[in-house]
């Protein structure tokens, strides 16, 4: 049976506020576009993968946009310290959307615009402004693309009309696993905040909210009916599996708060992408 996809309640602009519906063989995701582009759930026969919306009321008694799903995050991951840095001399502020820091960025509260949705690839593309709450101008774009065996993932953040650090990544909400492999050569030190130092030690036994480096082994979560591995071409890993009903996988191109640590700078007009994909 070929793959399909089915879009709903498309505007006449193109932007869909429904659902994007991908399918391959005895496997679906869900895309949310008005939900920050996000993933809203990926099926691998009956086993569900990722903490749905409703899940997270179910579970917490309570429901926001950082803790279902799997989200992109741009133009930064993660947290910058007290939402501030300086950049080319000039200091600039976020706004503060977990006290007393600014997180994961700015797109995965705001609408995506859908650019192509591809019936024979099961593939959808989709766009977004950083918007009026960063200071550089620019845009991100992800294409999410489903197969009998895989979800890819590419993720893109393209500058304006001038420099400006950036740090991309995504936040998969995984329904907790019954086991996990999650082995790392070193782990970002925390200070009393909860903020990397830039200090890398040995990771002591979790459960974790830290950042990570060089994987030792595939990342891979075990489920009753499926196995799912987790692999990227960003540098660092954010793994949260302090929750008792998720264990989130988070790659970045680098650690929270790279702002003030170091991060990677995009001159005039130039693109940084990256992939993640979820193998079963």
């Amino acid at each position: 049976m070929p793959s399909r996809c089915n879009r709903q309640h498309t505007r006449a602009d193109g932007q869909t506020v429904g659902v994007i519906e991908l399918r391959a063989a005895n496997v679906g995701c869900t895309i949310r576009p008005d939900d920050g582009g996000r993933l809203a759930s990926l099926r691998v026969g009956r086993q569900q993968l990722l903490v749905e919306q409703g899940d997270v009321a179910a579970a917490t008694g309570e429901s926001d946009p950082m803790s279902w799903g799997s989200y992109p995050m741009a133009p930064w991951a993660g947290r910058v310290r007290h939402g501030r840095f300086v950049f080319e001399g000039s200091r600039h502020e976020l706004p503060i959307n977990l006290a007393p820091h600014s997180i994961h960025g700015t797109v995965f509260t705001r609408a995506w615009h859908v650019d192509v949705v591809n019936d024979d690839s099961t593939s959808a593309t989709l766009s977004c402004a950083l918007g009026p709450l960063w200071p550089f101008g620019g845009f991100a774009t992800q294409t999410i693309t489903l197969g009998p065996d895989r979800l890819d993932c590419v993720l893109s953040v393209t500058g304006a009309e001038h420099a400006m650090p950036v740090l991309l990544g995504w936040h998969p909400w995984f329904v907790k696993p019954m086991g996990a492999d999650l082995r790392f050569a070193a782990m970002y030190q925390r200070d009393a905040e909860g903020i990397p130092t830039g200090v890398l030690v040995t990771p002591p036994t979790g459960p974790w909210d830290d950042c990570f480096i060089e994987p030792l082994a595939p990342i891979t979560l075990h489920y009753d009916t499926c196995t799912i591995t987790v692999t990227s071409d960003c540098s660092h890993w954010v793994v949260y599996d302090q929750p008792h009903h998720a264990t989130c996988i988070e790659p970045q191109s680098g650690p929270p708060d790279a702002f003030n640590l170091g991060a990677e700078v995009l001159l005039p007009g130039q693109t940084l992408q990256r992939t993640m994909t979820i193998r079963w």
